[in-house]
């Protein structure tokens, strides 16, 4: 069942969840906050859901919080980063803001991480890099846990890709995984008891099914675009790991050591007025932006929106009403609060 949880109570819970890990205050209050911003934007499945699952990792040692990215390499606005297995969240945000600034000198900034973990939502290092006035690009290549197109069996990551474009009167941000839901999607359907819109994977037959938990029992998720978000995500994973270094897919499946332990990131930051004024610029985005939002609906009533219109809108009703959450894992989540820290994943089997 979901309920509504006030934004500062859901961030203060959580920020004690991480403090009970052993983070330091300013981890424990950054983590807190993208946890709680995520869910707020209405990307639970990233947002509070993760957390069990990221107390699991620490305490196994998956995780190694004291973990910060160490400068490997650079050559002119490319810099390489090793993340030494460091927390997901705070490493990639240090690897957004240094794109940035690599962006503000050299007109385009990259900054790739190798070794690292989980960031999870990926959305939020474009959103950081729009917010700051730079389109931004960023991207991660998993474990494998989707089929290629042709296989019944997970042989690449869904590799999420994001990309923010700074609009100043709303950004247009794009946060995909190359399968057509993310495994914390599914995750949040079943735990509320519905299908999925649209067919998402096969179950253990090889039927294309909208059950949810179908999907996770046969792990066989549906790749976007079937064989295209499949050939794009294979070739996600090899960009990623040939830019910073670091391992492929291939090799995070070999060291198993649940989602992205390990992984590469790469963030990309460019300055939107380098061959055009910022008045002419933002006149253009905004004309595009309502062209979108003009075309015709394929339902009386409906409106179209461009990528990020509606998380804005959901950001307003979670500080308005509370943020959206689901009953169990909330539980869940306080009670690892109050030190009882059991960390049996609810929101992903």
């Amino acid at each position: 069942m979901s309920i509504r949880v006030a934004y500062e109570e859901m961030k203060q819970t959580l920020k004690q969840v991480f403090l009970n890990l052993g983070l330091t205050e300013e981890q424990a209050e950054t983590c807190a906050l993208i946890h709680t911003q995520s869910s707020a934007d209405g990307v639970e499945s990233h947002g509070l859901n993760r957390v069990p699952r990221f107390a699991e990792y620490v305490q196994k040692g998956w995780i190694n919080i004291k973990g910060k990215p160490c400068l490997t390499g650079a050559k002119g606005a490319v810099e390489n980063y090793d993340g030494q297995l460091g927390i997901g969240i705070t490493n990639a945000l240090f690897c957004a803001d240094r794109a940035v600034e690599l962006a503000k000198e050299h007109g385009i900034g990259c900054v790739t991480l190798k070794n690292t973990t989980h960031w999870m939502r990926g959305g939020t290092y474009a959103w950081r890099m729009a917010e700051a006035g730079f389109m931004g690009m960023s991207w991660i290549n998993t474990e494998s846990c989707m089929p290629l197109w042709g296989s019944d069996e997970p042989s690449v990551g869904n590799n999420p890709f994001c990309i923010a474009v700074p609009r100043e009167n709303g950004p247009v941000v794009l946060d995909m995984a190359m399968s057509q839901y993310a495994y914390g999607k599914l995750g949040v359907y079943r735990l509320a008891g519905k299908e999925l819109p649209y067919p998402g994977g096969f179950d253990k037959d090889g039927n294309l099914t909208s059950d949810p938990g179908a999907i996770e029992d046969s792990r066989r998720i549906l790749p976007t675009g079937y064989w295209k978000g499949s050939g794009m995500a294979l070739a996600l994973d090899m960009a990623a790991a040939l830019m910073a270094n670091g391992n492929c897919g291939t090799d995070m499946d070999i060291q198993a050591k649940g989602s992205c332990t390990g992984c590469c990131q790469i963030f990309i930051a460019y300055d939107p007025y380098l061959f055009g004024t910022k008045e002419e610029i933002q006149t253009m985005l905004d004309r595009r932006a309502e062209a979108a939002n003009n075309a015709h609906p394929e339902r009386e009533g409906g409106h179209v929106s461009y990528p990020g219109e509606r998380t804005l809108k959901t950001r307003a009703q979670s500080m308005k009403d509370g943020v959206a959450a689901d009953e169990t894992v909330w539980q869940q989540v306080c009670a690892l609060a109050a030190g009882n820290m059991d960390t049996k994943d609810i929101a992903s089997r």
